[in-house]
């Protein structure tokens, strides 16, 4: 193979690229708000329900929930559709 083709052979397609950046996004996303309603759910077990462990749980599941939800809405966007969002502000303008 000439060094034009290695270099054809070694690049990876945009769509995989824009997909990966994607996965990262959303996995860090779910990540942050986990641990934001993990933290959430620890402070207000502390505070209010005498250092029960189900406060905790609860504020992890409703972060998963969120980043799961974030990520679902951003995946379906690219399917080609129009987000909600950008909807309402060409209806706007």
């Amino acid at each position: 193979m000439t060094a034009s083709t290695t270099q054809l052979v070694k690049r990876k397609p945009e769509s995989e690229g824009l997909l990966n950046e994607k996965w990262d996004h959303c996995l860090a996303n779910l990540l942050v708000k986990s641990t934001l309603g993990a933290g959430f759910g620890i402070i207000f077990s502390v505070l209010l329900f005498k250092r029960r462990a189900w406060p905790a749980w609860v504020g992890v599941g409703f972060g998963a929930g969120r980043g799961y939800a974030e990520c679902d809405r951003e995946f379906k966007g690219a399917a080609g559709g129009v987000s909600r969002a950008v909807g309402e502000r060409l209806r706007r303008d």
